[in-house]
C-alpha cells in the first residue's frame, strides 16, 4: 500500500485549504457583483433574444403574408427654415428638467391623451408597437402606489442599492420619500409588453421590446416638454411586480417607467447641472 510521507502530506493539505478558499472567495465575488449590480430587475430584461422556442410552437402566431404599401406624405422646409426649427426645438427641449416638486394643479385630460398619442409614434420592432400607458388620477390609487415604491425604495436605498449608487444621489438631494406620487395630478405607468396576442389568440413575438418602449418614452418627455408640463422620469426598482398586480395589468407586461405629471409647484428647485457639450457627445468623420 503506498503511503503518504510528511512532505506529501503537507501539500496535499495545502492544495486542499487553496481549493477551499478559492471557492469561498469566488462566492464572496459573486455576491459582491450581485450588490454591485442591483439594477438587474427581472422586469426590465429584454426577452427579444430568449424567446420562448421550448414552448409549443402552436402557440405562436405566424407573420402576416402581406401589409398594403401606400405614397409616403412628406414635408420639406428651407434650408434656412430646417436651421430655425432644429434650433427652436434644440432650446425648448434644452429646457427640459427632472423635477421633483409638482403642484396639485389639475391638467386637461386631453392635453395627456396628445402626449400619449405622439409617444405611440414611436417606431417599434416589426411594428409591434409593444407599449401599455397606464394613466393614474384617482388619489386613493395614487396613494397606494407611493406606498408601494416607498416601501421597496427604502430597502434600495439601505441595502440593493450599494454605498456608491447612494453616494452619487446625494448631489440630487432624492431619497425613497416620494411626495410627488401624491401631489402630481396625474401617473403614467409605462408597460412594456414582452409578447402580444394575435386576433386568434395566438401569441405574437415582440422584438426588441424595451428599445422600442423606451424611443416612446423619449418621444413622451419630448412632448410633455412641449406641453409646457413638468416630470421626473423614475424606475421603480423592485416594484414591477406589485405595482402590476395593483393595476390589473396581465402577466406579459412589465413595467418600464413611471412619471409623475403636471405643473411644477411654486417652490421647486432642481440641481444646478450642467450639460456635456456638443463636442463630447458627438463625433464628425
Amino acid at each position: 500500500m503506498f503511503l503518504l510521507t510528511p512532505v506529501l502530506v503537507a501539500v496535499v493539505c495545502v492544495v486542499i485549504v487553496w481549493v477551499f478558499k478559492s471557492a469561498d472567495g469566488n462566492l464572496e465575488r459573486r455576491k459582491e457583483e450581485a450588490q454591485a449590480r442591483p439594477w438587474g430587475d427581472e422586469d426590465l430584461k429584454d426577452s427579444t433574444d430568449h424567446l420562448p422556442v421550448e414552448e409549443d410552437a402552436d402557440e405562436w402566431q405566424e407573420s402576416e403574408d402581406c401589409v398594403e404599401h401606400i405614397p409616403f406624405s412628406h414635408t420639406r422646409y428651407s434650408e434656412q427654415e430646417m436651421k430655425t426649427r432644429a434650433r427652436e426645438f434644440y432650446e425648448l427641449l434644452s429646457k427640459r428638467r427632472s423635477v421633483r416638486f409638482i403642484s396639485r394643479e389639475q391638467v386637461p385630460m386631453d392635453v395627456i391623451e396628445n402626449v400619449i398619442r405622439t409617444a405611440g409614434t414611436a417606431p417599434s420592432g416589426a411594428h409591434t408597437e409593444p407599449w401599455t400607458f397606464v394613466v393614474v388620477k384617482d388619489p386613493d390609487m395614487k396613494h397606494k402606489i407611493r406606498g408601494i415604491i416607498e416601501e421597496e425604495e427604502e430597502i434600495n436605498y439601505m441595502k440593493r442599492m450599494g454605498d456608491r449608487w447612494v453616494a452619487d444621489l446625494k448631489k440630487l438631494r432624492t431619497n425613497w420619500i416620494k411626495e410627488y406620487l401624491d401631489t402630481a395630478p396625474v401617473l403614467i405607468l409605462v408597460f412594456k409588453q414582452v409578447h402580444g396576442f394575435a386576433t386568434n389568440g395566438k401569441k405574437k413575438v415582440h422584438y426588441y421590446n424595451e428599445i422600442s418602449v423606451s424611443i416612446a418614452c423619449g418621444l413622451l418627455l419630448a412632448a410633455l416638454q412641449n406641453a409646457g408640463l413638468v416630470t421626473v422620469t423614475t424606475t421603480p426598482l423592485n416594484c414591477g411586480p406589485r405595482l402590476r398586480v395593483l393595476l390589473g395589468r396581465p402577466s406579459h407586461e412589465k413595467l418600464l417607467v413611471l412619471l409623475p405629471v403636471g405643473y411644477p409647484s411654486r417652490e421647486a428647485t432642481v440641481p444646478d447641472l450642467k450639460r456635456k457639450a456638443l463636442d463630447q457627445i458627438m463625433l464628425d468623420h
